[in-house]
């Protein structure tokens, strides 16, 4: 369907394709992964003819039609439900046609050809996917200029998906999804009939809607038959194996320059060392698989924690118009080390409840309470469409640090992957990762106690999204997340909150079981017998009781274990700077007092890890007597 050949492409001098090669076959669907600004982009134009290779081809299969979700999305006063139908662009020119035709002959043709492409069920068609994709019956007969340029991308999307073309090209479609779009588009990807070629960081997304993987690193591209996981764990071991040819080439290296060295002005070893000097000269170096590190993403704890609860809805209705409540008899409490996310379709109020928990929304009745000393940290898409866009980080970083030196500054710039190479970068030049990395520096400035993140993955890409993880997992403050990513969620929060119908309400289940009633949503129903219906949700019924008995002691446990994993970080740092040389010898009296803090925290971390243990016993063995 698509072949790359020897492929070769710059920008400014800097090379993103060195003369690459891919085949993708005819029914795959590839994910395409790689670090933020190797090409991944760059390849997509290059395929859609926007942009030439300096060398090499791009060769699509004759006569195959390529669909991509382009940046100019519509925005005109054509229904929703029109304007997908007209991405069917042969069915629009046949009814045109069948309406003007006068010729026996040529309308049967027409009609014969417009039943072949059912064109008369494609409304039925173009529903169901406006409605997978989060568009109620209401809003798919409304004017596209009705909606903000996200749901926009998810009309041009639906268009796209509805023309169905032979080759489809999709740049990061989860990042204008939430969970629920994100669960339709990867069972939609998976039953597609043709060939699907797409960028994306979500793990799970690779996980469920690819066939294969293709890598780009070092300016080549990499195939590999699977999902994400089995791309990584290839990956992994071909590092490890180049990784021991490159040692065991090192030690040859060695052996035979020693050799040459010991022997060569020796006439008897002179031969035997010109031989040596001949292999050294053939040998090549193995090409390794460098694992570059990513930058780091520190976000900086509280420094004091709070008393709870920091926040406290009480009986509170919230909404924009008098008497016209978006979500009612709100009563939800937040800790100090609470980790929530939030679960629910767009447009039931999500947006809406961080709206209130920042404080921007203020209850219509009914109260809540914030803690007087609290500093929230909020991260948000409209939070890095606002950073000045002809101000560089570093001038962002003095606007807050006025009374720092430029040391200061860029120290702390670093410690958020933002290093000399741009520092100095206009943000609107920055790439959207490094602008993500520019605002978590600027959201936890102050040490806040609680962060609120609204899709704070989007624009990082899957090194970054774990060094991400990482971070969270090791800030000692409350989170609350809203993300499409469930591999962020599951590796960060401990209870799920659900957004439905006016109401916020704590979800007893997982996140796959969230998955599979979304799954369960989109499918048809089947009849089934009423002692069948009754069995299965009396069943549900008993499942959510044991999970509910049971999350309390998981939340024990995991509190536990994130404290450890911060005692730890805090232990690394201390040993770091004892480790200098000078740590003894100078400003002794600091000395004195990190050794004794030192000493505390091996004890406070003994004692955590025995609370942990004891914790996590008391909450498998109830988990097994649930069993």
């Amino acid at each position: 369907m698509l072949h790359i050949n020897d492929l070769t492409y710059r920008i400014e001098g800097r090379m993103l394709f060195d003369q690459a090669t891919l085949a993708i076959n005819k029914g795959y669907k590839t994910g395409l992964v790689g670090r933020n600004g190797t090409g991944k982009s760059t390849l997509f134009n290059l395929i859609k003819g926007s942009l030439s290779p300096e060398s090499g081809s791009i060769n699509l299969r004759k006569g195959a039609r390529l669909g991509c979700v382009d940046q100019e999305v519509p925005s005109n006063q054509q229904s929703l439900m029109n304007t997908v139908l007209a991405a069917d662009t042969e069915r629009t020119a046949l009814l045109g046609e069948s309406e003007t035709s006068s010729d026996p002959a040529r309308l049967a043709d027409i009609y014969t050809r417009l039943s072949d492409i059912e064109a008369y069920s494609a409304p039925a068609r173009a529903g169901a996917i406006l409605s997978g994709l989060g568009f109620s019956a209401t809003d798919q007969e409304r004017p596209c200029a009705d909606f903000s340029g996200g749901w926009r991308m998810r009309i041009a999307l639906a268009a796209m998906l509805f023309a169905k073309p032979d080759l489809l090209l999709l740049d990061e479609p989860t990042n204008y999804l939430d969970v629920e779009g994100a669960v339709w588009l990867e069972q939609h990807i998976r039953a597609y009939d043709g060939t699907a070629f797409i960028v994306s960081h979500d793990r799970d997304f690779l996980n469920k809607a690819v066939t294969h993987i293709a890598h780009l690193r070092g300016g080549k591209l990499f195939n590999y038959a699977g999902v994400y996981d089995q791309f990584e764990a290839i990956l992994a071991e071909q590092q490890r194996l180049s990784n021991a040819m490159r040692t065991k080439q090192d030690d040859e290296r060695r052996h035979l320059e020693d050799f040459v060295n010991r022997f060569k002005a020796k006439a008897s070893k002179a031969r035997q060392a010109q031989s040596r000097v001949k292999r050294l000269e053939k040998m090549r170096p193995v090409a390794t698989i460098i694992n570059d590190p990513i930058p780091a993403i520190e976000l900086p704890s509280p420094q004091k924690h709070l008393s709870p609860p920091i926040i406290r809805f009480n009986e509170a209705d919230i909404g924009y118009e008098t008497g016209k409540a978006v979500l009612r008899g709100l009563n939800q409490r937040i800790d100090p080390d609470d980790r929530i996310g939030i679960l629910g379709k767009n447009g039931e109020g999500k947006s809406t409840f961080v709206k209130a928990l920042m404080g921007i929304l203020q209850p219509q009745s009914g109260s809540i309470r914030r803690h007087k000393k609290m500093q929230i940290g909020y991260f948000a898409q409209h939070q890095i469409d606002s950073l000045n866009p002809r101000h560089s980080a570093y001038d962002h970083i003095c606007e807050l640090m006025p009374e720092a030196t430029e040391a200061q500054r860029r120290a702390r710039l670093a410690r958020f992957g933002l290093g000399v190479e741009n520092a100095e970068t206009p943000a609107s030049d920055l790439s959207g990762g490094e602008k993500a990395r520019l605002l978590f520096s600027l959201i936890s400035f102050h040490s806040p106690h609680i962060l609120v993140l609204d899709e704070p993955a989007n624009h990082l890409d899957m090194d970054s999204r774990a060094e991400l993880i990482k971070s969270l997992n090791g800030y000692d403050g409350a989170i609350i997340i809203i993300s499409h990513d469930r591999n962020l969620l599951e590796s960060v929060v401990d209870r799920l909150w659900l957004v439905d119908k006016g109401r916020v309400q704590s979800y007893d289940g997982t996140l796959e079981d969230y998955r599979q009633s979304q799954l369960e949503r989109h499918r048809p129903k089947k009849k089934t017998g009423k002692t069948a219906t009754d069995s299965r949700a009396e069943a549900r019924k008993d499942s959510a009781s044991i999970r509910a008995a049971l999350a309390p002691l998981k939340k024990r446990a995991q509190s536990f274990e994130r404290k450890i994993e911060s005692i730890k970080a805090q232990i690394g740092k201390i040993e770091t700077a004892m480790a200098k040389p000078d740590f003894f010898t100078t400003d002794t009296a600091n000395t004195a007092q990190i050794s004794q803090q030192y000493g505390q925290l091996k004890k406070q971390l003994e004692q955590t890890e025995n609370d942990w243990l004891e914790a996590l016993e008391i909450y498998e063995a109830a988990q097994a007597a649930q069993i």
